[in-house]
């Protein structure tokens, strides 16, 4: 694996992106699936992972939380995003932000992302 060093962190160039995990027939994330593709990732130097609180109808926080958690949590690079279409004062940013954390099982995101910045929720 190749590495690029960023603000003193070992990132993999090759990151794991949950936006688009693999599904069930039934639409619902295979979750065997995404255990296996995180150990091979693992496994071959991947240690970039990225998901967002909107990704698979807001099942991949919770799924990448409980597969990651199977690793040491020094052994990775966790990226979040909070939605950008729920900047306006009457959404609860903090909240979402405790809350993404408890999804994917983690004290602290490596990275936090604004994600889906929408016009009409800043009053542009």
């Amino acid at each position: 694996m190749i590495y690029h060093e960023f603000k003193g962190k070992q990132l993999s160039l090759l990151g794991f992106g949950a936006m688009r995990l693999p599904t069930n027939t039934d639409g619902s994330v295979d979750e065997e699936q995404v255990r296996e593709m995180t150990r091979y990732a693992i496994e071959n130097g991947v240690n970039y992972f990225d998901t967002a609180y909107s990704y698979h109808n807001n099942d991949s926080e919770p799924i990448m939380g409980r597969v990651l958690r199977e690793y040491p949590r020094d052994s990775f690079y966790l990226a979040d995003k909070y939605p950008g279409h729920q900047i306006m004062k009457e959404h609860r940013v903090a909240e979402v932000f405790e809350d993404q954390l408890a999804k994917c099982r983690v004290d602290y995101f490596d990275f936090y992302l604004l994600h889906n910045v929408w016009e009409q929720s800043i009053g542009v």
